[in-house]
C-alpha cells in the first residue's frame, strides 16, 4: 500500500508540474523577453553595463523564488592576466546561487550563460536584433536560444518544482546550484578562477549544461559528443613595405598570394581535412542525409557537400579546419600594391579524444612545412578547447532521458555536435565525479550566432517540462 500511494503522489505531482510549466508558460517567455532586450554582449567594444543589467535581473528573479539559501553576483580573476597589467583583470559577472541537500537528497548544478553574440549589421535581421518578435511559433531576438532559452529553462523549472511542492504543502529535499556565466561568448576567460573561487557553492553530484540543441523541433537530444576548439592568428609575410604591383608584379610574392596557396595546402580536393595527425573518432549516429544538410546550413543549389564518410561522422566525429577572418586592404581602399603581410583567423574543429596541444602543433607543423616562397609565418593568439565525450551508464543520464520521452512524447536521440563547449574539460576537472549533462533549448533551424536567431516556443516548453521532471524525481531519489 506504501509504494501504492507513493506512486500516486508521484504521480499527482508531475501532473500538477506539468499543468505549471503550461500555466506559466506565457510568464516564462515574457521574462525571457525582457532578458533578450538587454543587449549584453561580452565581447570587449560593446558596452559591459549590460551585463549588469542581466545578471542582476537573473539574481532578482532566483531570489523571488524564495529557496535558495544564498544568491549573488560575482566576478573572478581572468584565468590568464594581460601581459604589463598593473593590476588584476577580472572576468564579467556571473550569477551564482544555492540550496543545500536536505534528507539525503542530491544536488544538481544547472549552468547557463547570459551574454550573448554580437548582433552583427541591422539590415540582416528580419525584425530588431533586441526587440524579441514572435513569427510563425518561433521568437526571434539575439539570445532567444543561445543562450537565455537555457536560463530561462532552469528558472522556469525551478519555479514549477518550487511551487507544486508548495501546493502540496511540503518542503524540498533536492540541492540546487546555478551558475549562469556572463561570458562564454568570450572564450569563458575567468572560469576556470570562478570554477576554484567557489568550488563549495557550486559542487553537485549532476550538472546540466544547458547550452546545445535537439535533434529537431519535434525530437529531444542529449549531446554525448562535441569536438574540440583550436584556434590561432596566422601572420604571413613577404615582403619589408608595399610595392607597385606593376613595377614588381610577376617578379616578387605578395603575401596575399603566399596566404592563398598556403591555405589550400589544408584541405584535400574534396574538401576533407589533409593535416597529418588530426584524428577521427568512432561514434554512432543516426540517420542523415544531403537532403536534410542542405536544408539545416543553407547550402546553394550546385554547391557539393565537403568531405568524406557519413555526413554525421564528418560534424562530430572528424576535424574541420575553416578561415573565419582576413585582415588585408579591403576592396574599398584596395590599390594597385603588392601586399606585404596578411592575418588569418584559422579556426579548427578536432575529433573527441584528440589532445588540443597536438592537433595545434600538427596544423603548425603542415603549415611550417608547406609556406610558399619561404613566406615567413607568425602563429598568434591561440586558443584551445577539450573535446567532451559524456560517459551515458550514469543514473542521471536515464534520468534526464526518461524526462525527455515524458515531456516530449518521443525518445531522445543521443547526437554529438561539431561546435565545442571547452569549458566543460574544466567542470570535469573540478568535480571529478559529478555527471554531466549536456541539453539545450536549440534546433537546427535557430540560427544561433547568426542574423535572424531564434527560438522554436513549443520546444522550449518542452525543453522547461523536461528539466522540471527531471528536477521532481531527484527531489525524491536517494543518495
Amino acid at each position: 500500500m506504501a509504494t501504492e500511494a507513493t506512486s500516486n503522489a508521484t504521480t499527482q505531482t508531475e501532473a500538477a508540474i506539468r499543468a505549471h510549466v503550461s500555466d506559466n508558460f506565457a510568464s516564462t517567455i515574457s521574462d525571457l523577453e525582457r532578458l533578450v532586450r538587454i543587449p549584453s554582449v561580452s565581447w570587449p567594444s560593446f558596452n559591459h553595463e549590460h551585463l549588469q543589467r542581466s545578471s542582476a535581473d537573473i539574481a532578482e528573479m532566483l531570489r523571488e523564488i524564495g529557496i535558495f539559501d544564498e544568491v549573488d553576483v560575482r566576478r573572478a580573476p581572468l584565468d590568464v592576466q594581460p601581459e604589463g597589467a598593473t593590476e588584476t583583470q577580472y572576468g564579467q559577472p556571473a550569477v551564482v546561487a544555492r540550496r543545500e541537500p536536505r534528507n539525503g537528497r542530491p544536488t544538481v548544478l544547472l549552468y547557463a550563460h547570459h551574454d550573448v553574440q554580437p548582433p552583427g549589421k541591422d539590415e540582416d535581421w528580419d525584425s530588431p536584433a533586441f526587440e524579441p518578435t514572435e513569427r510563425n511559433g518561433r521568437l526571434y531576438g539575439r539570445g532567444a536560444a543561445d543562450d537565455k532559452a537555457g536560463v530561462m529553462a532552469h528558472i522556469g523549472a525551478i519555479r514549477a518544482l518550487v511551487d507544486t511542492a508548495k501546493s502540496e504543502g511540503r518542503e524540498l529535499d533536492l540541492g540546487i546550484a546555478l551558475f549562469i556565466e556572463g561570458e562564454e561568448e568570450w572564450a569563458s576567460q575567468s572560469f576556470g578562477s570562478f570554477l576554484r573561487e567557489n568550488r563549495e557553492l557550486l559542487a553537485a553530484d549532476a550538472i546540466i549544461v544547458a547550452d546545445s540543441g535537439n535533434w529537431d523541433s519535434e525530437t529531444p537530444a542529449l549531446t554525448v559528443a562535441l569536438r574540440g576548439a583550436v584556434a590561432f592568428n596566422l601572420r604571413v609575410e613577404t615582403l619589408a613595405h608595399a610595392s607597385h604591383s606593376g613595377m614588381f608584379g610577376g617578379s616578387v610574392p605578395d603575401a596575399m598570394m603566399a596566404t592563398v596557396r598556403l591555405l589550400d595546402t589544408l584541405w584535400d580536393a574534396d574538401g576533407a581535412v589533409a593535416v597529418e595527425g588530426l584524428t577521427e573518432a568512432e561514434i554512432a549516429s543516426p540517420p542523415y542525409d544531403e537532403a536534410r544538410l542542405r536544408e539545416e546550413s543553407g547550402l546553394l543549389p550546385g554547391v557539393t557537400p565537403i568531405g568524406r564518410g557519413e555526413i554525421l561522422s564528418r560534424i562530430w566525429a572528424k576535424p574541420s579546419v575553416s578561415i573565419t577572418g582576413i585582415d588585408a586592404p579591403n576592396i574599398a581602399n584596395a590599390s594597385n600594391t603588392l601586399i606585404p603581410s596578411t592575418l588569418v583567423r584559422i579556426s579548427a574543429r578536432i575529433a573527441p579524444g584528440q589532445d588540443p596541444d597536438a592537433a595545434y602543433d600538427a596544423i603548425k607543423r603542415h603549415l611550417e612545412a608547406r609556406a610558399p616562397y619561404g613566406a615567413k609565418l607568425t602563429f598568434e593568439d591561440a586558443g584551445l578547447g577539450q573535446a567532451f565525450l559524456v560517459d551515458t551508464s550514469g543514473w542521471a543520464v536515464a534520468e534526464v532521458r526518461q524526462a525527455m520521452a515524458d515531456a516530449w512524447d518521443k525518445a531522445p536521440v543521443d547526437m554529438g555536435v561539431g561546435g565545442s563547449i571547452p569549458f566543460i574539460a574544466e567542470l570535469v576537472s573540478e568535480f571529478p565525479e559529478a555527471q554531466i549533462l549536456v541539453t539545450g533549448v536549440e534546433d537546427p533551424d535557430g540560427r544561433a550566432h547568426s542574423p535572424n536567431e531564434s527560438l522554436h516556443i513549443e520546444s522550449f516548453r518542452k525543453s522547461v517540462l523536461t528539466e522540471a521532471l527531471f528536477l521532481a524525481r531527484l527531489d525524491t531519489r536517494e543518495g
